[in-house]
């Protein structure tokens, strides 16, 4: 079993080293351990000093990409050099790399497909209590989308099987996070937690210049892919929002009738069919949105295929451990 460490950088000369310092070399249950480093676009020393760290594995950019695009293209290069599991850190040394043999432990063992490492948030000194709360209900959101109980859903300290990797896919430009979970937790993969420290801080973020684009950003992420997943939860709810405001103008335009109200209420009527309007295009939107699932649905089995062909087989991590009483369940299917 091999396992893949990527770490995503831009301009990480002076943090790498604090990175490598604790970066395992070894890991209980696999074989090999592999280095990798996506340089996105940096302008400093950063790839000279990776080498210079024992770093042998890289993925360049010739310009930012962003950290949804480097994730997937370390994805990529680990799967084509035969990586079983891949485990992402950042390069600002946030993360402590020690606990990297804890986030594979679970996925070695077969009893998850992802892990997450749980930074505590509410612990951590250099949040804010604004930025705290905002974590929370971001992940609170996330949960709801996945159907999924992760403490910190916005924690990119995370280990991924061959198996998981092959059924996700990023199509966000700004972060992985939310997105890769809220498709796990619909598409049924084992997500784990594990609760870890944060390394003191070394610099400011460069994903986001402040917190309201990140929420911003971050809001934009999760509901494409609600939608992706769930369309008819939105519109219907838009559907029957919109109904309920077009009919009524309709009711008191017929009760005001009733009293003998004469007067010209001609602006209700056109105030509830602009509503009902509204309503009847939600409706069509989704099942516009449903037939679009279906159809992702089915490309993305023909990815899963040919992503198999590609890299090889995986299977999912309990079932590998479980062979016999999955074939057992099987059978027992088969015959009923």
């Amino acid at each position: 079993m091999k396992v893949f460490i990527q770490v995503p950088c831009l301009n990480e000369e002076e943090t790498l080293p604090l990175v490598f310092a604790t970066m395992p070399k070894k890991i209980p249950g696999v074989d090999s351990v592999e280095w990798l480093v996506v340089d996105d676009g940096s302008s400093d020393r950063t790839v000279e000093v990776a080498r210079g760290l024992g770093v042998k594995h890289f993925v360049f950019h010739t310009r930012n990409m962003g950290l949804a695009r480097s994730f997937r293209d370390g994805v990529e290069y680990a799967l084509a050099h035969g990586a079983d599991i891949v485990v992402n850190t950042d390069g600002d040394n946030q993360y402590p790399q020690e606990r990297i043999p804890d986030l594979v432990a679970p996925i070695v063992a077969g009893e998850a497909d992802i892990v997450i490492g749980d930074r505590q948030t509410q612990k951590v000194a250099h949040f804010s209590a604004f930025k705290k709360l905002m974590q929370r209900i971001g992940s609170w959101v996330v949960n709801r989308a996945a159907g999924t109980k992760l403490p910190d859903a916005a924690s990119g300290f995370r280990a991924y099987s061959k198996y998981s990797l092959y059924r996700l896919n990023i199509v966000t430009k700004f972060s992985y996070c939310m997105e890769t979970i809220i498709q796990a937790g619909n598409k049924r993969l084992a997500i784990a937690s594990v609760a870890v420290d944060t390394n003191p801080k070394t610099r400011e973020s460069r994903l986001f210049s402040n917190i309201f684009e990140h929420m911003l950003k971050s809001g934009q992420a999760i509901m494409r892919s609600y939608i992706m997943f769930k369309p008819w939860t939105i519109f219907a709810t838009l559907a029957l929002v919109f109904g309920l405001a077009g009919l009524t103008p309709f009711v008191r335009f017929l009760i005001l009738q009733a009293l003998g109200d004469t007067g010209n209420h001609i602006q209700s009527l056109i105030l509830g069919t602009t509503f009902l309007v509204a309503a009847l295009l939600s409706v069509a939107l989704g099942v516009l949105s449903d037939l679009m699932k279906t159809n992702r649905i089915l490309q993305e089995e023909q990815l899963e295929r040919e992503r198999e062909r590609q890299y090889g087989p995986a299977v999912s991590p309990a079932f590998a451990r479980h062979p016999q009483k999955k074939s057992k369940q099987r059978s027992r299917a088969a015959k009923k």
